[in-house]
């Protein structure tokens, strides 16, 4: 190894998790971790053996102890490298997402190997998050990286408004905040060209980083198929799937959020693009609504809720809450109704989810016939070997 960092010394049940592709290492699986190794510095990690296995960012507060940044014994982490892994993620942004290189997530944490960086772009203005305390000795490097790997490529981008207002935060022992990075004086709100509609984006209010953009291939999918129907939109949000059926000339689209905030925005979005005619937005509990409605009222409902879990130790209760709604639905929907369903949590894993929907459709007495089955957009990118980096389930049947 070209240069020597501290060592953490891992079980040999730590070494298979490592062995299989893993990029992260728990505490439990830790044996030793040696003295002079500073929070958030660079350490390797080494078997009891002596044998080495990677090279990453140590936590000596976090469940995480070590992310890895790389397997490669002879691996410098310079300037250079972070630059190398910045434009590889963006190169692969430019050739999946050309289209809208002006709204995509740039910069994906573990799935681009930046461990603990998330980085999206509305327009002029990216949107940073990052949640582990290696990450953040380096972020002035790194965004002065991103910055220059963008305008190298013409891109015109102004500044970078940081989103750590994230609670992982705190298991790292870093404070909460948001704010322009060296720009106080910059706007913190855009409108976004979403493959053709305009979206208002609220980055220093909004959701994740100001809006939810891991959905946005799906969405396309629900404007192509709502021509002439009627569709129920359940927890709308900010209106993303309501303005897709309504561009996608549905008949009429009810768009259904217990926020009223949310709604007055949906609104907005849909006064934006000239669809609010096609268009009606209602404050309910999603549940008691679809509790409410007459079957056959709706051609196609959408489930989109927020994560009814984000740990394991939740599961059990997730699983009845979407359980209970995706039932309510199928119940509405007459045959040849359209149901798109999905789940935007990890820990909801697709076997446990799919088993849910199975139970459900026996339960309602229905048979579901699968359209299709997606998940986040391409500019979320999964690692095979990283099941934490794959996290969105989007199933469209028809109910026969």
């Amino acid at each position: 190894m070209k240069k020597k960092y501290p060592v953490v010394i891992i079980s040999e049940e730590g070494a298979s998790w490592l062995e299989k592709g893993q990029m992260w290492m728990y505490k439990n699986n830790v044996v030793s971790i040696d003295d002079d190794a500073e929070n958030g510095a660079i350490v390797n990690i080494m078997t009891e053996k002596g044998n080495y296995l990677g090279t990453g960012f140590l936590s000596r507060i976090s469940h995480i102890t070590v992310r890895i940044l790389s397997k490669n014994p002879d691996e410098v982490f310079d300037r250079e490298f972070f630059k190398h892994r910045i434009q590889f993620a963006y190169d692969f942004r430019k050739t999946l997402e050309k289209d809208n290189i002006t709204n995509c997530r740039l910069i994906f944490g573990e799935a681009d190997e930046l461990p603990g960086l998330t980085v999206d772009r509305y327009n002029d203005i990216l949107v940073a998050q990052i949640s582990t305390y290696g990450m953040e000795q380096i972020k002035d490097m790194l965004y002065e990286i991103l910055l220059e790997v963008l305008s190298e490529d013409g891109q015109d981008v102004k500044g970078i408004y940081e989103r750590n207002d994230v609670k992982i935060r705190t298991k790292e022992g870093l404070p909460l905040e948001k704010g322009y990075w060296r720009n106080a004086d910059l706007p913190t709100q855009t409108i976004i060209n979403e493959n053709g509609l305009q979206i208002h984006v609220d980055v220093e209010n909004g959701q994740k980083t100001g809006y939810f953009l891991d959905q946005k291939s799906n969405r396309v999918l629900l404007r192509n198929m709502a021509y002439g129907k009627k569709v129920l939109d359940c927890f709308t949000h900010t209106g993303g799937f309501a303005l897709n059926a309504a561009y996608g000339k549905a008949l009429h689209v009810d768009a259904v959020d217990v926020s009223q905030t949310a709604l007055d925005q949906a609104y907005e979005n849909a006064k934006l693009n000239h669809l609010e005619d096609r268009m009606s937005f209602i404050k309910a509990d999603v549940l008691d609504y679809l509790e409410t409605c007459e079957p056959g009222k709706y051609d196609i409902i959408i489930l989109d809720p927020p994560a009814f879990t984000k740990s394991r130790r939740t599961i059990d209760h997730a699983y009845q809450g979407y359980k209970k709604i995706n039932k309510q639905a199928m119940k509405l929907l007459g045959r040849g109704g359209y149901l798109i369903t999905c789940s935007c949590s990890r820990f909801m894993e697709t076997a446990n989810f799919e088993k849910m929907l199975r139970e459900s459709a026996k339960e309602t007495g229905v048979t579901l016939k699968q359209v299709s089955v997606t998940q986040q957009n391409h500019d979320h990118p999964i690692l095979w070997t990283m099941e934490e980096t794959s996290y969105l389930k989007f199933y469209i049947f028809q109910i026969i």
